[in-house]
């Protein structure tokens, strides 16, 4: 479930949007029709199955996933109730439990520090849980990681908890431990040791930590971005590109990377080649901003009315600016 290019915030509960692409679990029946983006039929399947079995938890979970998708903030509380719902009947599932830190996550980003903080514990508890429930479930694991990292000591957080969780998960499964041990290392600003580590883990035949990799390598690349170490961004987001050629999250990057740089055209035609993986809405709007900072005023209105229309739609932020920049460019 691919992301808008972004970095985590430092020093905030706001890292949910960051948490979903590489914490959901999808079960078998549903994996390969959301890899396809035929979510429609994800919708259709989980509602039969749910109209036969309405506590079944593999429906449930998928439920969740597509309204965590679509953004929406005014949905969250039916995402919430589902979770709700997938726990109580289902008590020792452990994506029932990661299925709910994902969406009180997401509802403690979109509604400010005080709705973090009213959350803060039970999106906790959730990531316990689900470890407590399924020492392997490395999503799980990752998302209680991010959690102690970005949450204050007040609300349960710490680096020291942190490491207690990695060096936890290092008796597990020595790969989850380095990726996670990298995303540590990235919090204190340790960008080289935290690229060597992430760089150094062999993730063929996990999914999930195939994600994690993206993930943190993602982050370090976007990181690199806001300090201007435009070099070092490319070198990583190239480097994601060749390990995950299924992905648009290397192309993707290198286009920011030179649309930072005021390079539009050279990041029009790495956009186009993100669009070519994967279509996200996010990816439109980008490619507008593009052809708006060439003065190609046309081209311009076309892409952010494919940005608006898009389904899953833009996050908040650039969906009004989006309908903004058009106010302006008809005008």
């Amino acid at each position: 479930m691919p992301l808008p290019y972004s970095t985590l915030n430092r020093g905030s509960l706001a890292f949910a949007i960051a948490l979903i692409a590489s914490q959901s679990a999808f079960a078998n029946d549903y994996s390969a029709l959301f890899k396809a983006k035929k979510y429609d039929e994800v919708e259709h399947l989980a509602s039969t199955r749910l109209h036969a079995e309405p506590n079944n938890a593999d429906a449930l979970i998928a439920k969740i996933d597509l309204i965590l998708m679509e953004g929406k903030e005014n949905r969250l509380d039916d995402a919430s109730k589902l979770a709700e719902q997938c726990i109580s009947a289902n008590p020792g599932n452990s994506e029932c439990q990661t299925s709910l830190g994902n969406v009180l996550g997401t509802k403690a980003m979109m509604g400010g520090i005080m709705s973090a903080i009213g959350y803060a514990s039970k999106i906790r508890d959730a990531f316990k849980k689900a470890v407590e429930l399924d020492p392997k479930n490395f999503a799980a694991r990752d998302g209680l990681l991010q959690y102690y990292l970005q949450a204050p000591s007040i609300a349960g957080g710490g680096k020291g908890k942190a490491q207690n969780l990695i060096d936890d998960t290092a008796k597990i499964n020595a790969a989850a431990s380095t990726l996670m041990q990298a995303k540590l290392d990235l919090s204190e600003e340790k960008f080289s040791r935290a690229e060597s580590s992430a760089l150094s883990v062999n993730v063929a035949g996990s999914e999930v930590l195939g994600d994690m990799q993206r993930g943190v390598l993602q982050n370090i690349g976007g990181l690199y971005v806001q300090q201007k170490k435009y070099a070092d961004a490319s070198r990583i987001f190239q480097e994601i590109q060749q390990r995950f050629p299924d992905k648009d999250t290397g192309t993707y990057g290198m286009a920011r990377t030179l649309q930072e740089q005021g390079l539009y055209k050279d990041a029009l035609s790495y956009f186009e080649k993100a669009l070519a993986v994967e279509t996200h809405a996010h990816t439109y709007y980008r490619i507008a901003q593009c052809w708006q900072a060439v003065s190609d005023k046309v081209k311009a209105i076309t892409t952010f009315e494919k940005a608006l229309n898009f389904k899953p739609q833009l996050p908040k932020r650039m969906k009004e600016d989006a309908e903004a920049q058009l106010k302006t460019l008809r005008s």
